[in-house]
Parts: C-alpha cells; structure tokens; sequence
C-alpha cells in the first residue's frame, strides 16, 4: 500500500467571490482523532464487544447480545423531510433500538435535535400499514464534551411522564440520555467513570479503556481506513463548496431586480453547473495526485455520468476549469 498524504486535506481554501482566497477550518488527520470524533467513534464501535459494554455502562441494564450495528446511518423523517446521519444505529436481540452520538460543539437545539432523531427513527423502523405497537423502545443517547444544562451532572437521563403524576410514565418507551464528560454531580459505576474519564481526556484507567485505546491505534494505523478517511474528507468538502457556491450565486441573484427574473433563474442554474463542474475537476487532480486514482476511477467514484466524463477529459488535458 502507498502512503496516503493529507497535505491536500489539511488547508483547504476557496474563493470568497471577491478574487480572495479564504482559509477553511482544516480537518484532522486520522493521526490526531480521538474516540470523540464522529468517524473515529462509528469506526471503532461497529466491534459488538466494544459497544455492548458501552450501552450497558451507560443504560445501566444488561443486554444479552447486539444483532445490528450501522454507523453513518441516513434516514429522513418523512418524504420531503431533512435527513440526518446517525453516529451509530444498533439493534439489540429483542429489537431494542440505541442510538449513540458524540457531540463535541454547544448546540442550544440539542434536546429538539434529538427529538427528530428520535421522529426519523420510528418513521424507518415502523413498515407501511404496521400498528403502532410495533414501534419498538429506542435510546437515543448524546455522549457531550460539554454540559447542555450547565448543572455538572455526568448524566441526564428524560422520558416522558405525566406532570400532574411524575410515577405514571407516558409508555411510549423512548428515552433520551446525555453523559456530560465534563461532569462532577451524580452517582455512576466505577465502568462509566472510567468511560467518560477515557472520553474526555484519554486516560486509560481498567480494562475496558485499554481495549478501546487499542482499538483507536489499530484505526489510525491502518491503511484501509486511512484511505476510507480521506475518500470521506474529500466528499464532504466537495459538498461543503458546493453548498458555499450556491448560497454566494443565490444571494447575488436575489439583488437583482424583480424584472430580470427570468434572466436571474437561468443565469443562476448556469452558473451552479458550471460551479459544479470546476469542482469537479479540482477533486479529480487531488484525487489523481494524493491518491494515485486514474482520472476513470476518479470519475466513476465522483458518478458522473459516462456519456459526461469524455468532456472532463478534456478540460484535464488541456488544463482548464
């Protein structure tokens, strides 16, 4: 295998619309990910010996075997609805669905996040024409490096019950859970200290810690996954200009005047095509360049069309945007 440079990765910039080239926040390297970094996290804890231990530490219940685990899982809420991607997705023996994320930025909508994780979730489990009860019971669980409610517990569990009679739960089987890695307050086991003290700052204090330190190295070392890494680092920050353009092309088109508008719609489409196209034809040079594909395997991974990718040869060869 070859080594994989991320150089092309680590300082990414784009135009500004004004002939400037800003600088964008650079991603990681694989070298410097922690177990709280979304890819880092999903790609360790597809292991069922690593992440039944750690629902259970957290739940504090007992689970007799996992049976499905998906990270990166898409789904949406409804048909037109905004979709999201979970962390992790895992089914348990008895169909107990756990959903576990890592959030590492202050989000004042992390508790209506959570609810339409929880919505997108019974949408994709429940089938067309199933009663309700087929719904099964679900945990949608937050692992924070940060306390939402400023109280300094290490966890806060919420399900829902009646105001008027706190004993009398709503049964509808759902529970939202957020662990605080920064927390103080709170009674746990010595396994979710141990937990959340690896979490927060990588200590490895018992046997379960080491087993995800080692887990954690095995990934940064393997080729495999570093090139899994930038494949997904580059799609993401293709979408990331592609989503900068539009919005750029949008705003300037809509301080056009009110009489120009069919003028606005049409130069506005041809200019995200061609936007896009010039995208394209950067990721394929760094694709060609830092990973060594050929301009088909490029293309073919980028889909596009193969009556279109005659047209991208050209702009290559003759080296044109």
């Amino acid at each position: 295998m070859v080594d994989i440079p991320l150089a092309f990765l680590l300082f990414p910039c784009y135009n500004n619309g004004e002939g400037q080239v800003s600088q964008m926040e650079p991603f990681p390297r694989l070298e410097d990910l922690t177990l709280m970094d979304d890819y880092m996290f999903g790609t360790v804890m597809q292991d069922p010996k690593l992440i039944k231990p750690l629902i259970e530490f957290i739940l504090d219940i007992r689970i007799k075997s996992v049976t499905y685990i998906e990270p990166q899982r898409s789904m949406k809420s409804g048909l037109n609805a905004k979709g999201v991607r979970l962390d992790l997705y895992v089914e348990d023996e008895n169909g107990v669905v756990y959903n576990v994320e890592v959030q590492t930025t202050r989000r004042r909508s992390l508790p209506k996040r959570m609810r339409y994780y929880q919505a997108a979730i019974d949408m994709n489990v429940l089938s067309p024409g199933a009663e309700y009860a087929k719904l099964r019971r679900s945990y949608i669980i937050f692992i924070c490096n940060h306390d939402p409610y400023d109280l300094g517990r290490y966890v806060y569990h919420f399900e829902n019950r009646c105001i008027e009679q706190p004993d009398l739960p709503f049964g509808d089987e759902t529970v939202k859970v957020i662990v605080n890695t920064q927390g103080t307050v709170g009674e746990i086991s010595d396994e979710l200290r141990e937990i959340i003290k690896y979490l927060d700052d990588g200590t490895v204090s018992g046997a379960y810690s080491r087993e995800l330190e080692d887990a954690v190295n095995q990934v940064k070392t393997s080729e495999e996954r570093r090139h899994e890494y930038m494949i997904m680092m580059v799609r993401e920050r293709e979408l990331i200009d592609q989503g900068i353009e539009q919005g750029r092309q949008e705003g300037r088109q809509e301080g056009l005047a009110e009489g120009r508008l069919e003028g606005r719609a049409e130069g506005r489409q041809e200019g995200l095509a061609e936007g896009r196209i010039n995208e394209r034809i950067e990721t394929i040079r760094k694709l060609i360049h830092s990973m060594h594909f050929t301009p088909q395997e490029a293309m073919s991974w980028l889909d596009i069309p193969p009556e279109e990718q005659a047209a991208y040869l050209d702009r290559l060869e003759n080296g044109t945007t």
